[in-house]
C-alpha cells in the first residue's frame, strides 16, 4: 500500500504524530486531498486502534472502525520518540517533510526534545500544526494551558452546550465529536495557508487552534448577540431565534426539518399545505413577526406534518421550499444523494471477509477524477519502507505488512 497521485495535494510530505480523533481527522483530510501523510506510531499504537466497532467474524482486530475512518490514505510506521534512535529517525523525516502535525498536551514535545524550535532547525521551511485544548503559548498563553481536554469540555466551555437542547432541558453536547473535528478543519486552513506562504518565501511557520477557541468560533452568534443586547442566549430546542419557521416537526412515522423565513418561502409553503389564508394573518405575514409569534407558526405546521407520513411531507415540499427527514445512518445508507456523491465508500479491513463503509470525503474537484480511498494502516506496516526511503538502516519493530493490534 504506496502513495500515489490522488489529488492536489500530491507530493506534500506530512509527518503526522497525532492520535485519537482531533489531529487525525486533520491528517485525513490532508491525505484525502492527495499528501503522502506519514503516521507515526509508538510501538503501543494509537489508542484508537483497540476502540471499536469489529466485525463479528473479524480474525485479526488489528484495529476497529474508529482508527479505520479517520486513518484512511496514510502509510503507517512505528517509532519509540523516547530513544534517541526514534528521535534521530523522526528528524531525518522532518528534513523532508512540509508538515508535522500533532495534538499533544502542551510540554509533550519539549520533554520528548523535538519541539517546533529543534525541528525548524532541521527544516527552515517546516510548517508545524498542533491541536490543544487551550491552545499553545507560543500563539497565546492561557491560563488553562496545561489543562486535558476532550470534545465534550471544549463543547461545554466554548458556551455550544449552553445554546443546545431544549428549553427546558439540560445542556446538550452535539452527538458527533465537534470538539476534534472542527478544530481540525481550521487547523487543515491554517497550515495549508502557511504551506502557500512556506513555498513562496521559504519560511516555515507554527499553527496553532485551540479546541475552545475552535468551538468558540462556532458559536459566533452568542457572541454578538450578547454584545449587542446584552442578554446571553440559551437553548431553545430546534427553533432560531432570528428565524421562522426553522425548527424540526414532528410526522406520523418521524420527524422532518423545516426552515422558509422569507416572506416569499413562507406564502409558498402556506400554499403548499392548503392554507394560503395564513399569507394574510396579520400575526404571520412578514418575516419579523413571524419570529414574535413562533409557537403559532409551529402549531400551524405541526396540524399539517403531525397527519401525514414523513415520506409524504418530503415528497409535498420537497425542492419549492427547504425540507429535509431526519435520516439515522440506515436511512442515509439509502439516500440516492449520499450514492450519487459517493458520500460512502468501501475499503478494506484486515482479518474480514468482506469491505466495511465509511464516510467519504465532502470534498469534490470537477478536473479530479475521485480516487477509491485506501484502508487505514495496520501498526508499523510501513516502516521498513519509510525508513529506508530517508536513507535510514534502523532496525525495525515489525516484520514488513505483519499484523499487530496496538
Amino acid at each position: 500500500m504506496t502513495a500515489g497521485p490522488r489529488g492536489p495535494l500530491t507530493g506534500v510530505r506530512v509527518v503526522d504524530l497525532t492520535q485519537m480523533l482531533a489531529g487525525p481527522f486533520a491528517t485525513a483530510l490532508l491525505a484525502d486531498l492527495g499528501a503522502d501523510v506519514i503516521k507515526v506510531e509508538s510501538p503501543s499504537g494509537d489508542f484508537i486502534r483497540d476502540q471499536g466497532p469489529f466485525p463479528e467474524d473479524d480474525e485479526v482486530r488489528a484495529y476497529g472502525g474508529y482508527f479505520q475512518s479517520v486513518n484512511r490514505n496514510k502509510r503507517g510506521i512505528v517509532l519509540d520518540l523516547a530513544t534517541d534512535a526514534g528521535r534521530a529517525a523522526l528528524l531525518r523525516l522532518v528534513e523532508d517533510a512540509d508538515l508535522v502535525i500533532e495534538n499533544f498536551r502542551s510540554g509533550v514535545m519539549e520533554r520528548l526534545r523535538l519541539s517546533y524550535e529543534t525541528l525548524r532547525e532541521h527544516n527552515p521551511r517546516l510548517v508545524y500544526g498542533a491541536i490543544r485544548g487551550f491552545g499553545d503559548a507560543r500563539t497565546g498563553d492561557s491560563p488553562m494551558r496545561d489543562w486535558p481536554a476532550y470534545d465534550i469540555t471544549a463543547q461545554a466551555m466554548s458556551g455550544f452546550m449552553e445554546i443546545t437542547g431544549a428549553a427546558d432541558g439540560p445542556p446538550t453536547k452535539a452527538g458527533p465529536g465537534i470538539g476534534d473535528t472542527v478544530p481540525a478543519l481550521f487547523l487543515v486552513a491554517g497550515v495549508l495557508a502557511a504551506l502557500h506562504r512556506a513555498r513562496e518565501t521559504g519560511e516555515g511557520e507554527f499553527v496553532d487552534v485551540a479546541m475552545y477557541d475552535a468551538l468558540l468560533a462556532m458559536c459566533e452568534r452568542s457572541v454578538y448577540q450578547y454584545s449587542y443586547t446584552g442578554i446571553a442566549p440559551t437553548r431553545q430546542g430546534n427553533a432560531h431565534s432570528l428565524l421562522s419557521p426553522f425548527d424540526t416537526l414532528p410526522t406520523a412515522d418521524g420527524w422532518v426539518t423545516i426552515a422558509a423565513p422569507t416572506d416569499a418561502q413562507w406564502s409558498r409553503l402556506a400554499t403548499l399545505i392548503g392554507r394560503p389564508d395564513l399569507v394574510e394573518d396579520p400575526r404571520l405575514r412578514t418575516a419579523s413577526v413571524r419570529v414574535r409569534n413562533g409557537e403559532l407558526v409551529r402549531t400551524v405546521l405541526v396540524e399539517w406534518t403531525g397527519a401525514r407520513p414523513l415520506a409524504e411531507v418530503v415528497a409535498v415540499l420537497g425542492g419549492k421550499v427547504p425540507v429535509g427527514p431526519v435520516q439515522n445512518a440506515e436511512m442515509i445508507f439509502g439516500d440516492p444523494h449520499v450514492a450519487a456523491r459517493a458520500m460512502l465508500v468501501e475499503v478494506e479491513q484486515p482479518g474480514y471477509a468482506r469491505p466495511v463503509t465509511i464516510v467519504g470525503s465532502p470534498i469534490k474537484f470537477a478536473g479530479l477524477p475521485a480516487q477509491a480511498p485506501r484502508r487505514a494502516p495496520l501498526l508499523g506496516e510501513h516502516t521498513r519502507e519509510v525508513l529506508r526511503a530517508a536513507g535510514l538502516d534502523e532496525p525495525v519493530p515489525f516484520a514488513e505488512g505483519e499484523i499487530k493490534s496496538a
